[in-house]
């Protein structure tokens, strides 16, 4: 598969998934968001349809396709108006990690709900003092005296959907037992797990699944709550980031994509003087250059996902990085002009755009810093010395 053009595999995938999304559309995720809910209907048939679970692989339950393929789903459900926020984080990053390094047992307990829509997964990283710098993570790991259970103590912060995910993937460092230095390990930890408490967070940004911090007072967790070998976890911790950013480049092309939609249709429409506005050029121009930009944050996220699902980690990190600074970037500025083009009317409810002047910085902001990103391509790619 060329990473550069849809086969028609993915064609029909997108074109299906699309028709799934218009049925439901901003209006429903509009409704949903203001009575406090969460998308269950659109997630059911999205998850019926094989959609959620299209990267997993087929012995439980999956569809055996790749981060290509949910990427197009999320995009898709985007565009329509309706995007799914834990796609990014249930099937992308845990049921990558679980796919790639769980125990058997595992992937029995959780790929097949993971894939068929009917458990949730949460994935807990950021931390209040860490931020973007993941080796500063102080959530610790410890055997107990027995040493066959594990007991976890920390905090974590800006957690998406904790309140209706079965349980949370959470980074956490354990003592390596030959350097005595800490080294970051993945934990299933199961939402009701005494001693593992959650606090709503109040956000600006009105969405479906709902942010919070987290903390855990010496939650104890049996041996297999481990995901993987101990002494691999940073291999397993960007086994799952690189999905995160590639879906996080998904969401906002999607976001994107509609919000364009949105705006193209008002200017073909509107007019103020003997043409709709869409024929001058200063409404025009902007428009065609937003497209222009997501289509290319598209290309990258493609080239991204092409080589994740090939097995090249190394290259797929370098490309997810710049697929999401791209889509971001497209994305925002997509969204701003959309909403001036069509004037007050783009800060009304009737047109729902401006909702999305907010969400759309998200992608600026997480799961990592369009700045920390510069900070890799400098250091990674062009070779440049590190300021920290």
């Amino acid at each position: 598969m060329s990473p550069v053009t849809d086969s028609e595999e993915h064609k029909a995938l997108r074109s299906a998934v699309s028709t799934l999304g218009t049925r439901y559309g901003r209006e429903y995720l509009t409704k949903v968001v203001a009575d406090g809910g969460y998308p269950d209907e659109l997630w059911s048939e999205a998850a019926k349809l094989g959609y959620l679970g299209v990267n997993l692989p087929e012995e439980y339950g999956g569809g055996g396709g790749g981060i290509a393929e949910l990427s197009i789903v999320l995009e898709e459900l985007g565009a329509a108006g309706c995007p799914l926020l834990m796609m990014v984080v249930s099937p992308a990053i845990c049921g990558t990690v679980i796919a790639r390094f769980g125990t058997d047992d595992q992937k029995q307990q959780w790929l097949p709900g993971l894939a068929d829509g009917t458990r949730t997964m949460a994935f807990g990283i950021t931390e209040p003092d860490a931020g973007s710098n993941s080796h500063r993570i102080t959530t610790t790991a410890r055997r107990d005296g027995n040493g066959t259970d594990w007991v976890l103590t920390g905090r974590k912060v800006f957690i998406s959907g904790v309140d209706i995910a079965d349980a949370t993937l959470i980074v956490g460092r354990a003592e390596d037992a030959r350097t005595g230095k800490l080294k970051p390990c993945l934990f299933i930890v199961p939402r009701e797990a005494a001693g593992f408490e959650r606090r709503q967070i109040d956000m600006e940004l009105h969405g479906a699944e709902k942010q919070f911090e987290l903390t855990l007072d010496d939650v104890r967790l049996p041996a297999d709550a481990l995901v993987g070998d101990e002494d691999a976890g940073l291999l397993q911790l960007f086994a799952g980031l690189n999905p995160e950013r590639i879906m996080t480049a998904a969401f906002a092309i999607g976001m994107g994509r509609y919000a364009l939609s949105r705006a193209v249709a008002y200017a073909r429409e509107r007019t103020v003087w003997k043409e709709p506005i869409g024929a001058h050029q200063a409404i025009a121009h902007p428009l065609a250059q937003a497209h222009i930009d997501l289509e290319l944050a598209r290309l990258m996220m493609q080239k991204a996902a092409f080589l994740y699902d090939s097995g090249d980690d190394a290259g797929a990190g370098e490309a997810a990085n710049m697929a999401k600074y791209a889509a971001a970037e497209a994305c925002v500025k997509a969204v701003d002009q959309s909403v001036h083009t069509l004037g007050g009317n783009g800060l009304t409810g009737e047109f729902g755009l401006a909702s999305l002047i907010t969400a759309s910085r998200v992608a600026r902001i997480a799961p990592v810093s369009r700045e920390m990103i510069l900070n890799y391509v400098s250091h990674q790619t062009l070779g440049l010395p590190k300021s920290y």
